[in-house]
Protein backbone atom coordinates (compact mmCIF):
# COMPACT_ATOMS: atom_id res chain seq x y z
CA UNK A 1 0.00 0.00 0.00
CA UNK A 2 1.37 3.14 -1.01
CA UNK A 3 1.23 6.46 1.68
CA UNK A 4 -1.37 7.74 -0.99
CA UNK A 5 -3.50 5.11 -0.32
CA UNK A 6 -3.15 5.11 3.44
CA UNK A 7 -4.40 8.65 3.66
CA UNK A 8 -7.16 8.00 1.84
CA UNK A 9 -8.54 5.20 4.43
CA UNK A 10 -7.68 7.96 7.24
CA UNK A 11 -9.96 10.58 5.51
CA UNK A 12 -13.04 9.36 7.24
CA UNK A 13 -11.19 10.54 11.06
CA UNK A 14 -11.63 13.64 12.10
CA UNK A 15 -8.24 13.97 13.58
CA UNK A 16 -5.43 11.51 12.88
CA UNK A 17 -2.17 11.25 14.82
CA UNK A 18 0.93 9.11 13.54
CA UNK A 19 3.75 8.27 15.91
CA UNK A 20 7.20 7.49 14.46
CA UNK A 21 10.34 7.25 16.32
CA UNK A 22 12.07 5.07 14.12
CA UNK A 23 13.62 8.64 11.30
CA UNK A 24 16.18 9.38 13.80
CA UNK A 25 15.10 13.20 13.53
CA UNK A 26 12.39 15.49 15.33
CA UNK A 27 9.98 16.62 12.82
CA UNK A 28 6.35 17.71 12.77
CA UNK A 29 4.09 17.59 9.67
CA UNK A 30 0.25 17.98 8.70
CA UNK A 31 -1.03 16.67 5.97
CA UNK A 32 -5.05 17.26 5.88
CA UNK A 33 -6.75 16.07 8.85
CA UNK A 34 -2.81 13.88 10.00
CA UNK A 35 -0.40 14.70 11.81
CA UNK A 36 2.93 13.64 11.53
CA UNK A 37 5.37 13.27 14.94
CA UNK A 38 8.85 11.97 14.71
CA UNK A 39 11.08 11.83 17.52
CA UNK A 40 14.99 12.52 17.82
CA UNK A 41 17.33 9.75 17.84
CA UNK A 42 18.66 8.14 21.14
CA UNK A 43 20.93 6.67 18.70
CA UNK A 44 22.92 7.84 15.03
CA UNK A 45 20.93 11.28 15.12
CA UNK A 46 20.26 12.29 11.54
CA UNK A 47 20.48 15.89 10.18
CA UNK A 48 17.12 17.64 8.48
CA UNK A 49 17.06 16.44 4.70
CA UNK A 50 18.33 20.11 3.61
CA UNK A 51 20.79 20.82 6.09
CA UNK A 52 23.07 17.61 4.95
CA UNK A 53 25.40 17.14 2.37
CA UNK A 54 25.06 13.43 1.95
CA UNK A 55 22.51 10.81 3.53
CA UNK A 56 23.95 9.06 7.22
CA UNK A 57 24.63 10.27 11.03
CA UNK A 58 25.14 13.16 11.93
CA UNK A 59 29.02 14.27 12.90
CA UNK A 60 28.98 15.87 15.88
CA UNK A 61 31.67 16.04 18.91
CA UNK A 62 31.29 14.47 21.50
CA UNK A 63 30.43 16.70 24.09
CA UNK A 64 27.90 17.54 21.97
CA UNK A 65 25.98 14.25 21.22
CA UNK A 66 23.86 14.49 23.66
CA UNK A 67 22.92 17.95 22.59
CA UNK A 68 21.34 16.27 19.48
CA UNK A 69 19.74 13.22 20.55
CA UNK A 70 16.72 13.13 22.45
CA UNK A 71 13.37 11.71 24.00
CA UNK A 72 9.80 12.31 23.38
CA UNK A 73 7.10 11.89 25.86
CA UNK A 74 3.03 11.45 24.55
CA UNK A 75 0.29 12.45 27.10
CA UNK A 76 -2.99 10.80 26.08
CA UNK A 77 -5.80 12.35 28.46
CA UNK A 78 -8.88 10.25 27.34
CA UNK A 79 -11.66 12.71 26.23
CA UNK A 80 -9.42 15.20 25.29
CA UNK A 81 -8.47 15.56 21.69
CA UNK A 82 -5.48 16.86 21.81
CA UNK A 83 -2.23 14.79 22.11
CA UNK A 84 0.79 16.63 24.29
CA UNK A 85 3.93 16.17 22.86
CA UNK A 86 6.85 16.71 24.53
CA UNK A 87 10.58 16.53 22.73
CA UNK A 88 13.38 16.91 24.93
CA UNK A 89 17.14 16.46 24.37
CA UNK A 90 19.22 13.48 26.58
CA UNK A 91 22.07 16.26 27.39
Amino acid sequence: MGSGQALAYLKKFGSVTVLDGHLHQAMQKVEGNVTFHTTASTSFPQPRPDKADSPGPMKVPAERLRSVMGITDVNYVRGQHALAVVDSTLG
